[in-house]
């Protein structure tokens, strides 16, 4: 049958595949929502459906010096790796671009072994190497740790947008006396910005969620949120957990959909 005669397929004859979507996207999203809804639960225990409604979670959440130094940490520690991966990243990115070292192809699949390689070695690996220069319990080897992880999103972010870039723009900027800085901030970074925040957003969403590396690394003074949440999980079923989580799902929210409206006015 030729492509003329081919009738075209109606929504009736897809809605079994409408159907699997909708059940994948419940199976994903079902658990962000009961976790929303046991947070305004007025139990001391986690309970789904809540038998009262109540704030008292994220008032304890809120109250609590422990819970509060724990996010400073890991606000601090996110907000750094976002700034280092970001023009680590970015450099990265642009040089792969532009082809201008050696093993172009070698030094990217060092950049971007952190995704295949498991986060718990990283961890454990993370955990030795720091014991040796003491740089565990400090927020320069949670810096250091996290922008490991966050680095490889960067350059992958960047690296898309350099590739619907053309360059030529900043040959020719070069070519009218700009020299290589002054060409990249001026002609090059105003329209890749985007793939430059939205890598930035990944970075800070990446270390302020890490938990893996961090169970090794951090303590003390030093403890991140998302290790004090699994200790608390550990030790007992605290449903503060339910509304911290809660906070978390927001907070993605929020900087995934600025990222969004970033792009929309660019």
């Amino acid at each position: 049958m030729s492509m003329e005669n081919a009738l075209p397929i109606s929504h009736r004859q897809r809605l079994w595949l409408y159907a699997l979507g909708g059940l994948v996207m419940l199976f994903l999203i079902a658990p962000s929502v009961i976790i929303v809804i046991m947070s305004f639960s007025g139990s001391t225990l986690l309970q789904f459906p809540p038998q009262e409604w109540s704030l008292r979670w994220y008032e304890s959440y809120f109250g609590s010096v422990e819970w509060r130094d724990a996010t400073i940490v890991s606000v601090k520690v996110a907000m750094m790796t976002a700034v280092v991966a970001t023009l680590l990243g970015t450099a990265a990115a642009y040089a792969i671009n532009a082809r201008t070292l050696r093993l172009t192809g070698a030094i990217n699949a060092l950049l971007t072994a952190s995704l295949i390689i498991p986060v718990i070695l990283i961890g454990i690996g993370t955990f030795f190497l720091y014991a040796r220069i003491g740089l565990n319990n400090t927020l320069t080897g949670l810096v250091i740790a996290h922008t490991v992880q966050a680095l490889p999103l960067v350059v992958l972010t960047v690296l898309s947008g350099l590739r619907s870039y053309d360059m030529n723009q900043e040959m020719v900027a070069r070519s009218l006396g700009a020299n290589r800085f002054a060409a990249f901030f001026q002609v090059t970074v105003p329209q890749i910005r985007f793939s430059i925040v939205s890598g930035a957003l990944f970075a800070f969403i990446t270390s302020f969620d890490e938990v893996v590396v961090s169970l090794f690394i951090s303590g003390g003074e030093t403890t991140t949120l998302t290790r004090r949440m699994f200790n608390a999980l550990r030790d007992q079923i605290d449903p503060t957990i339910a509304a911290i989580s809660t906070c978390l799902i927001v907070l993605s929210i929020v900087l995934l959909s600025a990222a969004q409206l970033f792009g929309r006015g660019r």
